[in-house]
């Protein structure tokens, strides 16, 4: 008789990984995807440069910014995602005709998911 540490592990079934994997496709084709919504929505985005225009700080305009949803409603967003959010707006202003490519092979993806196979 073998001791239990030689014992070979229980594999996980192949109908799990089977069912993970079409519940996965489903979620994609009715584009819900995973991951945290935005801090920083398009209107604190539109008031962080407006203002900034204007000759305020981030320091300045951060106590006024309130975050509407998530486990953080209420509260101010930190610097880092201010900075941030402003960073990726520098980089969709200055690479337009790669988020246009981006939005359109997404499209494209998700047409051939739509297809019968």
């Amino acid at each position: 008789m073998r001791s239990p540490r030689y014992q070979a592990r229980p594999r996980r079934p192949q109908p799990v990984r089977r069912s993970r994997y079409q519940a996965n496709r489903t979620a994609v084709r009715k584009g819900k995807h995973g991951g945290r919504p935005p801090v920083i929505t398009d209107d604190m985005l539109h008031t962080v440069l407006r203002r900034r225009a204007g000759g305020e700080t981030v320091e300045q305009i951060q106590p006024d910014l309130i975050i509407p949803t998530g486990r953080r409603k209420g509260q101010s967003p930190s610097l880092s995602s201010i900075y941030r959010a402003l960073a990726e707006h520098e980089k969709r202003k200055a690479y337009p005709d790669a988020v246009t490519a981006a939005h359109a092979d997404f499209a494209a993806l998700q047409q051939h998911d739509r297809s019968p196979t």
